[in-house]
């Protein structure tokens, strides 16, 4: 069991270079996607990524919200997943948020382009996995 949560799976999430999200179909399946890591976390509950606002993913997280989202740690082996909630965001406090130099190469319009916004995920509980051995959690809302 973990002593802290929070420290244990938020360190194994700053350290990573890729995170994974995942969405639902029309169809119902789920659709799994590897993504930069968000830009920023509140803790284990609140995560945000730049996305564009045409994508696919975007379209589905309008359409139902439900969400996972996963980080792994290939060199130990060790994961974790987050079930929440996705909630796109394209108000220009979010969007200015998490702004970064360099963004502009991907959304040329700067922080007002259209095609830019913001993912925010907010995860109810969660699933950590490490030494052949899973345990499940729960998020405490602030």
């Amino acid at each position: 069991m973990m002593r802290d949560a929070e420290k244990t799976i938020g360190n194994l999430i700053d350290k990573q270079g890729v995170s994974f999200t995942a969405s639902i179909s029309e169809d119902g399946f789920p659709n799994m996607k590897a993504m930069l890591p968000p830009r920023k976390r509140v803790g284990i509950r609140e995560f945000y990524f730049t996305t564009n606002t045409s994508s696919m993913r975007v379209a589905q997280y309008r359409k139902n919200p439900n969400a996972s989202i996963y980080f792994c740690d290939r060199r130990f082996f060790r994961g974790v997943m987050l079930v929440g909630h996705m909630e796109v965001l394209e108000d220009a406090a979010s969007k200015e948020m998490i702004w970064q130099e360099g963004d502009t190469m991907y959304y040329p319009g700067g922080v007002t382009d259209p095609d830019y916004c913001v993912l925010k995920f907010t995860a109810q509980s969660g699933r950590y996995y490490a030494n052949f051995h899973s345990e499940s959690f729960q998020i405490k809302e602030d």
